[in-house]
């Protein structure tokens, strides 16, 4: 099992999400997934750097740690034809070390062209004809492409890696497990599911990548984590809700109606390590093979200083 990072873009500008980075390949965490918005979720967030520049950035600043985007949705806001252009020319700055992380996407990111936000199986037949459009463009000469949902006529991409990078599919339910165990190399969930594990290994078989982000929010105290955690990270009790509003004002509207506890249910919070390494064995219970951290708030080196010190001695 291999541990990653995190690296919030709603919540850091590009200079800290480097050295952010830094830190964290210092610190021995071996990959790091960088997410990939137009809008963070809520005001206080405050950041939303366009996910490129930073993936040059992480190319040039860190030496082993593996890149991907935690994920880049390849359907409305970008056209797949481009994010394969993207995520080649990064392959090749990273020299092997990207790769390429996919989903459907949320309407708070994706409505910004003016598209009609279309339901959710619509976008599923999206992502999957776009992973084909990204695949094929990155393995042959030219590709002319006339789909349901995108054209392509003689694009050929110059600058690509010696091998295609990995293709990892962001999933939460049984169609998007499917579209990751047949069209990716691995799946990207955030909760430790068994049964997606499942699904997605007698799919895809056990050599399948098996990824997943464990939010947490450390701080010195337990009341200081979740006001902390409440305050930066609230949207991530919405669940479902989260995928169909359309703009950070939205969100902040569902968060003035939610419980504190039920906003921020999924955040481990507080400064005890034992909490911390029996949520990651969760994970590693579940069948996943990567677990990445994502720390909520601004506290993120003396996290993974704590971390370092009190969690990972307990892992090992």
């Amino acid at each position: 099992m291999e541990l990653g990072y995190h690296l919030s873009a709603e919540e850091h500008g590009p200079d800290k999400l480097v050295r952010t980075a830094v830190c964290a390949e210092e610190a021995g965490f071996t990959f790091a997934l960088v997410s990939d918005h137009y809008h963070p979720w809520l005001e206080a967030q405050g950041q939303s750097p366009f996910v490129w520049v930073v993936v040059g950035m992480l190319a040039r600043a860190t030496q082993r740690m593996r890149i991907g985007t935690g994920v880049t949705c390849p359907t409305m806001r970008m056209h797949p034809a481009i994010v394969a252009h993207a995520a080649a020319t990064a392959a090749v700055a990273l020299d092997g070390r990207f790769f390429l992380g996919v989903g459907s996407g949320e309407w708070l990111n994706e409505h910004i062209l003016g598209g009609r936000w279309p339901p959710p199986g619509v976008r599923l037949d999206m992502l999957e004809e776009a992973i084909q459009v990204i695949r094929a463009l990155w393995s042959q000469d030219g590709v002319t492409h006339r789909g349901t949902h995108f054209t392509v006529e003689d694009a050929r991409l110059y600058t690509r890696p010696e091998r295609p990078p990995p293709l990892l599919v962001a999933a939460g339910g049984p169609r998007s497990t499917s579209i990751a165990a047949e069209h990716g190399d691995g799946v990207i969930a955030i909760s430790p599911d068994s049964s997606l594990v499942e699904r997605f290994v007698q799919a895809a078989g056990q050599d399948a990548s098996r990824y997943a982000k464990m939010t947490v929010c450390w701080a010195q105290d337990e009341e200081e984590a979740r006001r902390t955690a409440l305050r930066w990270w609230g949207n991530d009790g919405m669940g479902p809700l989260g995928t169909d509003l359309r703009t950070v004002e939205h969100f902040e509207a569902a968060l003035a109606r939610m419980r504190d506890d039920a906003a921020i249910a999924g955040v481990l919070t507080g400064p005890d390590p034992e909490r911390y390494a029996a949520r990651i064995g969760e994970f590693v219970d579940a069948g996943f093979d990567h677990v990445y951290l994502h720390q909520v708030g601004p506290q993120q080196d003396a996290f993974i200083d704590f971390f370092t010190r009190e969690v990972r001695p307990r892992l090992e």
